[in-house]
């Protein structure tokens, strides 16, 4: 007898939905990095804003307003006042921002955040 089984029931099914599963895992882990846009920042205060904006939105994940609260609020304390932040899935905008403090990012495959400075 050769080693074959009825379709359905073979090893390879089981594989597959191992290999799925680790497909989605991956696309997940693909998803909660942050995809900068544009930023216009210094180095140091893009790294510590992407990290602020991601630590937010998974904090907040099914509350857009809270998050942009938690980052305006962390933003005005650590760079000076006057910090805006918008975070949905379907915006457009046009701004006016100081020069080096703006950052437009994606993070979780739909969700936008952009962070501004205006005096």
């Amino acid at each position: 007898m050769c080693g074959l089984t009825p379709a359905g029931t073979s090893s390879g099914s089981i594989m597959g939905e191992t290999e799925g599963k680790k497909d989605e895992a991956d696309y997940k882990r693909l998803q909660t990095f942050p995809l900068v846009r544009h930023s216009d920042m210094p180095e140091e205060m893009r790294v510590e804003t992407m990290e602020l904006c991601v630590t937010a939105c998974e904090k907040f994940s099914n509350n857009n307003e809270s998050a942009a609260k938690m980052i305006k609020e962390t933003m005005d304390k650590k760079f000076g006042s006057s910090w805006h932040v918008v975070i949905g899935e379907g915006f457009g905008f046009e701004i006016t921002h100081e020069v080096k403090n703006l950052l437009y990012l994606y993070f979780g495959g739909t969700l936008a955040v952009c962070v501004w400075k205006c005096s």
